[in-house]
């Protein structure tokens, strides 16, 4: 009896794996959305889109920074409604307070038969904020509804008196 054959013994292949996945084509083949197109409306594209984005931003936040100004009459009369305004006024002689706790300065400013009262809750005022002599004062903040002006910021004017007695110590001193 013949002995029974046998198959010769099989070479295996190394077992394949399949390839990575990837989002979108492979490198060598253009993706179909731009395909076509060439790298300048690619550009203008991402420009256009920076350039709405900052118009956004811009006009966005715009409405709340934006500060108005106005006289002290249109002020007292309410016409701007509950936005932010800047005033400018004579301070009325006499009319600085301070309170300590807590920190609020009050005072006056007048301009063409109106007085407007002021309250600037705050410890410190500029320098140059004092009732010594004629100044003008610039207050930007809200009128609230008793005709309060309820200002975040003071900025003193200095006065043309205040110069020209600058002016004359320099002219002595030298």
């Amino acid at each position: 009896m013949s002995a029974p054959q046998t198959a010769p013994p099989r070479r295996s292949s190394p077992p394949t794996t399949p390839p990575a996945l990837r989002a979108g084509p492979p490198p060598h083949v253009p993706d179909e959305r731009w395909r076509g197109l060439g790298s300048g409306p690619k550009i203008i594209a991402v420009f256009a889109l920076l350039g709405a984005g900052m118009l956004v931003l811009a006009f966005g936040q715009a409405s709340e920074v934006a500060t108005y100004s106005v006289t002290v009459g249109e002020a007292l009369a309410g016409a701007q409604g509950d936005r932010r305004i800047r005033v400018e006024g004579d301070l009325r002689h006499g009319s600085i307070q301070f309170r300590e706790s807590p920190c609020e300065w009050r005072f006056t400013i007048e301009r063409d038969g109106h007085e407007m009262p002021v309250q600037f809750p705050r410890c410190v005022v500029p320098d140059t904020f004092r009732d010594d002599y004629d100044i003008q004062v610039v207050v930007e903040g809200r009128v609230d509804e008793h005709g309060t002006f309820l200002a975040d910021q003071i900025i003193p004017r200095c006065p043309s008196k205040y110069e020209e007695q600058a002016a004359s110590l320099q002219a002595a001193g030298s």
